[in-house]
């Protein structure tokens, strides 16, 4: 096991932006300070050397701007909120609208968009940085001061873990997430429609217009949007309209804050295969919908559906929906979730 840090460059303003590499096990996991964000992930296959399966820039400038959020750390709160606004504890706060007059990860200068302080350690059978950001009251409209902490770690066993932390002097809503686009082919390696997924729920949160939800939590057996037994991506996408980008309800009879199965997913090519597992109440099931050839690593172009998100999160929209699974923290409760991708090839 071995971690290396390098620079990955300054920006504008002189802020210096450095880079983690981590090893251990067969893989090899890179991470930015800018957005805490993963840029590399290194996966073995049984047919085919090592390929970086993570889709991404190859430089600073890429991710200076980054408007699919590849591979970045999301807050105060992941997914959207209607209306760019919720009201709590008698006062209406009102957030950024970047979204069609909604609220979308955070909002305009979101977690990702900031430097997180950093360091490495080692711990157990894994080593990990640990990233650390302050949110000031008010942030992005957001109540109270928040301190963040996440962690990601590699383990010997080929797994990434994933843990969130935040702290907050006033009640607000968090929610933590990761916005990795995975092609388990290799990034740049076409789409992922031929891959296939499980997806361990039986419900999903309904979407209207501006993927805003109605509220409703229909089940999906039976349907385009079931995934409950192994099922390539593209055998139903058509009738989904533009694709997938769905919060799905995790079928949870596990304690709290226990890892419980999510989602497995197969790229028959390469024979390379992810389980993920995660605290929270659902997962972003997004299927790159809106890439349209963004230019990435060392010459790629990515058009729609050249990767995948799994983002283990609280349900969208919740500070608006009351009968969703609890997201308000502060005044003595924190914030804690975590997740874990295992690969195997």
């Amino acid at each position: 096991m071995k971690v290396n840090k390098k620079s990955f460059g300054v920006l504008y303003n002189g802020k210096k932006v450095s880079m983690y590499t981590l090893k251990a096990g067969e893989l090899s996991l890179t991470l930015s300070t800018l957005g805490a964000a993963m840029t590399a992930l290194f996966v073995p296959s049984r047919r085919f050397p090592k390929e970086d399966v993570l889709l991404g820039y190859s430089t600073l400038d890429g991710y200076t701007g980054n408007p699919p959020f590849f591979g970045a750390s999301i807050g105060r709160f992941g997914n959207r909120i209607g209306g760019a606004s919720f009201s709590l504890d008698g006062n209406t706060y009102r957030l950024y609208n970047n979204d069609n007059g909604h609220t979308l990860h955070g909002g305009r200068r979101g977690f990702d968009k900031r430097i997180w302080t950093a360091e490495s350690y080692e711990e157990d059978d894994g080593v990990f940085v640990r990233f650390e950001l302050e949110s000031p009251d008010g942030d992005e409209g957001f109540p109270g001061n928040l301190k963040a902490v996440i962690s990601y770690g590699l383990t010997k066993s080929n797994e990434i873990i994933i843990d969130y932390k935040a702290s907050v002097d006033k009640r607000c809503p968090v929610n933590l997430t990761n916005h990795a686009y995975y092609n388990l082919a290799g990034e740049g390696k076409g789409d992922i429609l031929g891959h296939e997924i499980c997806i361990h729920a039986s419900r999903y949160v309904e979407v209207g217009k501006d993927l805003i939800p109605t509220g409703n939590t229909p089940s999906i057996l039976g349907g385009p949007f079931d995934f409950t037994k192994h099922k390539v991506i593209g055998k139903d996408i058509e009738q989904t309209g533009a694709g997938y980008d769905h919060c799905y309800i995790l079928d949870d009879d596990a304690d709290i804050g226990t890892l419980k199965p999510c989602a497995e997913v197969f790229e028959p090519v390469s024979g390379r295969s992810m389980k993920v597992l995660t605290t929270q109440p659902g997962v972003q099931f997004y299927t790159g919908n809106f890439l349209n050839n963004e230019r990435g690593k060392l010459g790629s172009v990515y058009g729609k559906h050249a990767g995948f998100c799994l983002e283990t999160q609280h349900l969208p929209d919740s500070p608006n929906q009351p009968h969703f699974p609890p997201c308000i923290y502060g005044q003595g409760k924190d914030y804690h979730e975590k997740a874990l991708f295992a690969f195997d090839w």
